[in-house]
């Protein structure tokens, strides 16, 4: 789900209109945690997985590194914060980088005059798992270094990695500015409508009006970068930033 579809702007409506309509924190909680879920299963359902599997791991890391004797522990605490890392990172460059390492290594091998065939993958990337893994992983790294508390709740933290709506295109969220969040109630009436609806309408206008209409002009030139001249490349670069 792009975020300037039409279906997003009823996604977004519906989960809005319901959370407001919802009286209890927790029940809001659930139903935040719930359609960004739903939110993220909308590209594929089976990368949930990842997803849910990250989640975990730095729950149960988190609680590790914080809790009881572990904290008179440095090398049990080095473990633990290892754990994350190689969890994390390792699930990533997977997804990422496999075929590139592969792929590279056999062409060394064959440089080198020895037999070598690189075993490719048909690996799709899934969608954002860049942002919630570092996401992750910067709050495993900020209970070790004991500048935030452990989340003790595991739907809160669940749905500090998952929040719908910086979970494909970012920024990386800290926890300690989510996670704070939920401590307090919160009022329909506290919401500043104006600055909230200008902000969507100006994103809106960048995305779909002026990056989106971009994109085809720089893709022709990336593309196919003998067909065009100096001047066109300096011109596809300079668009290109404007795009991004």
């Amino acid at each position: 789900m792009i975020f300037t579809e039409l279906r997003f702007l009823f996604f977004f409506v519906v989960v809005f209109g319901v959370y407001w309509a919802l009286r209890r924190e927790g029940w809001r909680k659930n139903w935040l945690l719930a359609t960004s879920y739903v939110f993220y299963a909308g590209w594929d359902w089976r990368f949930l997985f990842l997803i849910v599997s990250s989640t975990l791991v730095d729950y149960v890391a988190g609680w590790q590194l914080a809790g009881g004797p572990l904290q008179k522990s440095r090398g049990k605490r080095h473990v633990w914060l290892l754990f994350s890392l190689i969890a994390n990172l390792g699930l990533l460059g997977f997804f990422k980088y496999y075929n590139f390492f592969v792929d590279s290594g056999a062409r060394l091998l064959q440089w080198l005059g020895l037999p070598a065939s690189a075993p490719a993958l048909h690996i799709i990337l899934p969608v954002g798992i860049s942002f919630y893994t570092f996401q992750t992983l910067s709050y495993t790294l900020d209970v070790y270094r004991g500048k935030i508390p452990v989340t003790r709740n595991l739907r809160d933290f669940a749905l500090f990695v998952a929040f719908f709506p910086q979970l494909v295109a970012g920024p990386i969220v800290r926890a300690a500015d989510f996670l704070p969040q939920f401590k307090s109630d919160h009022r329909l009436a506290d919401v500043r409508f104006r600055a909230c609806l200008s902000l969507f309408l100006f994103g809106y206008i960048k995305k779909a009006c002026v990056s989106d209409q971009l994109a085809p002009l720089v893709d022709r030139v990336f593309a196919d970068p003998a067909a065009f001249g100096c001047s066109a490349h300096w011109l596809a670069v300079c668009v290109f930033w404007v795009q991004l």
